[in-house]
This record gives C-alpha cells, sequence and structure tokens, in this order.
C-alpha cells in the first residue's frame, strides 16, 4: 500500500498571500486538564493572563472594556480546549477562533505578546512545566493561526453571537 501524497496547504485569499499551513492534530494528551489543577486553575489563569493583557499596551485595545466577562469567556474556552467541560461550546457554540477574531487585526508580534502572556500566567499559577510544555505545542500554533494582519478578512465584530 501506498501513502498518499500531503495534500497541499489551501491559499488564504488570493495566490500573492502565504498559505495557512494544515492544521495538525492535538497532541496534548488526556488528562492534561486534571493535571494542570482543574477549573480552579484554569481560573486562576485566566485571571492573571488578563492582568499581564490589561496592562500591556499592544493587547489592551483588543480586549473587552467587560473585563470579568472577557475573563470568564477566556476561562470557559481554556477549560474545553485543555480536555474539562465544553462550558464554552455549550454558551456559544462552536470556538471558530479565527473567525471571532477578525475584527481584530493580529499581527505576528501581538500573537507572540499574547503566547508569552498566558505562558507567564501558566506558570505564575503553579503549573507544571511538563504540563506548561505540553500546552504550548499546540497554543503556539493556534496563536499563529489567528495572524491576519494585512489579509483581506470581514473586520466587523460579531458581538455575543451564538455560532454552532
Amino acid at each position: 500500500m501506498t501513502e498518499s501524497p500531503t495534500p497541499a496547504p489551501r491559499p488564504i485569499a488570493g495566490p500573492d498571500q502565504p498559505p495557512i499551513p494544515r492544521r495538525e492534530p492535538a497532541r496534548r494528551q488526556p488528562g492534561l486538564f486534571e493535571r494542570i489543577g482543574g477549573r480552579e486553575v484554569v481560573d486562576r489563569v485566566a485571571t492573571d493572563f488578563y492582568d499581564r493583557v490589561y496592562q500591556d499596551p499592544i493587547l489592551r485595545p483588543m480586549f473587552p472594556d467587560d473585563r470579568e466577562a472577557g475573563r470568564l469567556k477566556q476561562a470557559e474556552f481554556l477549560e474545553q480546549w485543555l480536555g474539562g467541560a465544553p462550558r464554552y461550546s455549550e454558551k456559544w457554540g462552536h470556538p471558530r477562533l479565527r473567525m471571532r477574531h477578525f475584527p481584530f487585526v493580529i499581527d505576528e508580534r501581538s500573537a507572540g505578546r499574547w503566547l508569552r502572556h498566558m505562558t507567564e500566567a501558566l506558570r505564575a499559577c503553579g503549573v507544571g512545566e511538563q504540563e506548561v510544555q505540553e500546552v504550548l505545542v499546540d497554543l503556539g500554533p493556534l496563536a499563529r493561526h489567528m495572524v491576519n494582519a494585512d489579509q483581506d478578512v470581514p473586520r466587523e465584530p460579531l458581538g455575543d453571537v451564538r455560532l454552532s
């Protein structure tokens, strides 16, 4: 039996723009949510992360004025993403992160700053280094996937629309 060739990356918007890399399967191991410390630690990580972001002059304008609502959404998403309860999807539908982030012009620098703040929040909240590294293996590509600067994407805010 021969292996079929890997399909080429699909174009973003046109031939003059770089392709979006193919999404790799998640490499997070089962039980990561519990190993991190469950909902209590995820809530602390989201709070610490938001504290960092709200002090960051580059990222702050991309985050909601209602800090607590944004922090709660972040915690619910992280819980689900790490293997916990699907609270985010139950409230908001499919995450569709890239589409939800279209209203914000996100460049490589912003994605890197976001990733650095999340990494620092994980460590500050006592998440073990093995688990931090396991999270970063998937969170790094996810942060890069949000980059949309210089791309022709819809910039209208979605608001609190449920996407199913």
